[in-house]
């Protein structure tokens, strides 16, 4: 039989999803803000710092709050065995142990506690749901226009890379389908042999300062290496790359167009805000399976 967890455990485990939530929050926050934007860069960290100083305050109360009702129940449990007090003020051993009042107060607390939490996150569910069915609907109008549809690209970091890995692989000409591993280090190869294109557009995100020669190799290392997300720049070195244009659909922006100057059939990338909980995401598109309507989202 497994051993149940004590509130001590379950609160360390309940913290640590907290942070590595916000963790990851903070992340798409990052990815979100252009890097040569120094002034919403700098809101961002004061954003971000006073996230996790919230996140800090909050478990530290419940710590108190846990290590108060720890003590409460001390005062209770002798021993592991409950006792009760009897008249003369003499206690007595309990030889069946029983529920307290104040373990009845703590469990309705919890019970009730539980409720709200997943009042709030069911809420939270039904928003981001109607936030996400607006985004495709407009976006499904759009591709109608030309005839295509949203191709689902999973949500693992690589989305964008998977997307143009998608993209190449629709077309018929040979030689020109390339993996995401591929992709990723050709970007990263094209963006350390051309610096002066792309370092003016990397900042530090603490400093405000332009990236080193030692950040920019760093930089250069996740996008060939890791799942580091890819942005403008990171298409801008694929255009150079692939020789090919790039045009990416956006729900309530115009279409951004990158590598006009060149010829061929576009790369066509489609740019989700609400996609998933987490965060900005990447999807390929295909042709449209009724050019007659739009399809239903």
């Amino acid at each position: 039989m497994e051993e149940e967890e004590t509130p001590e455990e379950q609160l360390t485990k309940k913290h640590r999803k907290e942070k590595k939530d916000l963790q990851a929050k903070i992340q798409s926050m990052k990815n979100g803000v252009p890097k040569n934007d120094k002034k919403r860069r700098k809101q961002l960290t004061e954003e971000i710092a006073k996230l996790e100083a919230d996140l800090n305050e909050k478990h530290e109360e419940e710590i108190r709050q846990l290590t108060s009702t720890s003590d409460t129940k001390v005062e209770e449990v002798v021993n592991g065995v409950e006792t009760m007090k009897v008249e003369g003020g003499e206690q007595e051993e309990a030889k069946q142990p029983r529920v307290t009042k104040a373990q009845k107060r703590r469990e309705k607390k919890a019970a009730q506690e539980k409720e709200r939490e997943s009042r709030i996150a069911e809420a939270e569910v039904q928003n981001l749901q109607g936030v996400r069915h607006q985004e495709a609907l407009k976006l499904a109008q759009k591709l109608a226009q030309q005839k295509l549809q949203i191709k689902e690209i999973s949500s693992d970091g690589h989305c964008m890379y998977r997307a143009v890995e998608d993209q190449l692989a629709q077309r018929s000409k040979p030689g020109l389908s390339m993996s995401v591993k591929e992709l990723r280090s050709s970007t990263a190869e094209h963006m350390r042999n051309n610096p002066d294109d792309f370092l003016p557009f990397l900042t530090n995100p603490n400093t405000g300062d332009l990236f080193t020669p030692d950040e920019f190799e760093k930089y250069c290392s996740d996008v060939e290496h890791t799942a580091a997300w890819g942005g403008q720049l990171e298409l801008r070195a694929l255009t150079q790359v692939l020789h090919l244009p790039v045009e990416v659909i956006q729900a309530d922006s115009p279409a951004i167009k990158i590598g006009e100057e060149y010829g061929g059939e576009t790369i066509t990338l489609v740019y989700m805000r609400h996609a998933y909980g987490l965060g900005e995401h990447y999807n390929s598109v295909e042709p449209l399976n009724d050019p007659n309507g739009v399809e239903d989202v």
